[in-house]
């Protein structure tokens, strides 16, 4: 039987003993006073612990060793922000107006070095190649040139000078994310070059970040047409029975479901759901998101936050004979194309004992407020955008994402747009 702690009694653990501190410091009239700490695993942030505020610092004790990427969300405002950790102690100041963060400082060297780098890495990327467009038209003994010829020289420059030693991860970081991912190499990196990187690479790949992205660049370079051979050459070397296995497994089920690839979607989940090993934490949390939205299956019930038009507790207290459920956003294109269409027919639906509810996946209250006051369907948020509950516990990868429920509440029908919708119930 697995062990279950509260979280007393993990902070109670984390104290005793910490190999490295995480202290953040706020001003005075930053309001929030909890904190939550997360390491990440592939492109799945991990939650750690939860802290309070002590004269506007919050400090978290991290028992273990740890080389990655980590992030603290202050979930009362919904502010979030990224550093690293090389096993020492991190010290971040926020620069706040209102209460939200508009700047970080960055206190001990390993993150203000990679700060410098991200920073340095996104000018490579997109300002480096207009440099070099407009040097040909200054010569270079002018002092626009000279400055030109400077700063292309200063962006051009690779690792400048990190040491392996003293900032492995930095290392790690900049050389994989320059060999596999950079626009700026010379060569693409090829798919046994990258299936070797993932194979023998170090615990450092899980929590990089780069994961993913390495996934995508790996498929690109097998083309549309091999993407079934280029998965089962990656699998069979990595072995799908082992933990790095059951982490790309799982991240690829994810990129199928985000870029609408059903047929490998479909594929690599049944081979998921058959394995007869011991599952990892991360592959069964893919495949118990999964299946809550599976055709056929009870969707969860959901309780409102602060629900409009409607005196219901939570989804299931919405009676109806069927239920739509849309995820949307109000900064959302295709929401903006798509739900217009959906109120249209909205008396319609009513008319059939149709309901809508819309779960908002809004961060900007005022945003969400002023769009939902055309929308007469059940609203709700938790102004929470990507950092929702409701995006692990149904599956949701991008808006708007329609589900259509029965009066018991399970699924019936998964429809891609909102022309779907209405034609399920003979409207278009």
């Amino acid at each position: 039987m697995k062990k279950i702690f509260t979280i007393s009694a993990l902070l109670a653990a984390f104290s005793l003993q910490a190999q490295f501190t995480v202290t953040i410091q706020a001003p005075a009239n930053f309001k929030d006073q909890d904190a939550i700490l997360y390491t990440l695993n592939g492109s799945k942030d991990i939650i750690v612990t939860k802290q309070q505020s002590k004269n506007n610092t919050w400090t978290f004790k991290y028992p273990k060793s740890y080389m990655g990427m980590m992030k603290v969300y202050f979930p009362g405002s919904n502010n979030t922000f990224n550093f690293i950790s090389e096993n020492k102690n991190v010290n971040v100041k926020l620069e706040t107006q209102g209460n939200k963060v508009k700047d970080i400082v960055y206190l001990d060297e390993a993150n203000e070095i990679m700060s410098k780098f991200q920073e340095g890495s996104q000018k490579k990327e997109l300002i480096l190649p207009a440099l070099s467009q407009i040097k040909e038209y200054y010569k270079d003994n002018t002092d626009f040139g000279k400055a030109l010829k400077t700063e292309i020289s200063r962006l051009s420059g690779s690792s400048e000078g990190i040491s392996q030693n003293q900032h492995p991860f930095i290392y790690y970081y900049n050389t994989n994310y320059s060999k596999f991912l950079s626009n700026n190499s010379e060569k693409k990196a090829s798919q046994d070059e990258i299936i070797n990187f993932i194979d023998k690479s170090n615990d450092m790949l899980e929590t990089s970040s780069l994961l993913r992205p390495v996934l995508v660049s790996y498929l690109n370079t097998g083309g549309n047409t091999n993407v079934g051979t280029s998965v089962d050459k990656l699998l069979d070397r990595l072995k799908v029975e082992t933990p790095r296995g059951q982490t790309v497994l799982s991240e690829l089920i994810d990129i199928f479901d985000v870029y609408d690839m059903q047929e490998f979607k479909n594929k690599y989940l049944n081979l998921a759901k058959n394995l007869k090993c011991t599952i990892t934490d991360r592959l069964a949390s893919t495949l118990k998101s999964n299946a809550n939205v599976e055709i056929g299956a009870a969707f969860p019930n959901y309780k409102f936050q602060a629900p409009a038009n409607t005196n219901a507790k939570s989804l299931y207290d919405v009676k109806a004979d069927k239920k739509v459920i849309v995820f949307w956003s109000s900064t959302c294109s295709h929401c903006e194309e798509e739900l217009p269409k959906l109120l249209a027919k909205y008396n319609d639906l009513k008319s059939k004992n149709i309901q809508v509810v819309g779960l908002s996946m809004d961060v900007d209250k005022d945003s969400y407020t002023k769009k939902i006051a055309a929308f007469p369907w059940v609203n709700d948020s938790e102004l929470k955008g990507w950092n929702s509950t409701y995006v692990d516990t149904y599956n949701v990868h991008a808006t708007p994402t329609y589900f259509i429920l029965d009066a018991n509440n399970k699924i019936i029908n998964k429809p891609e747009h909102v022309g779907d919708v209405l034609e399920y119930f003979n409207l278009k």
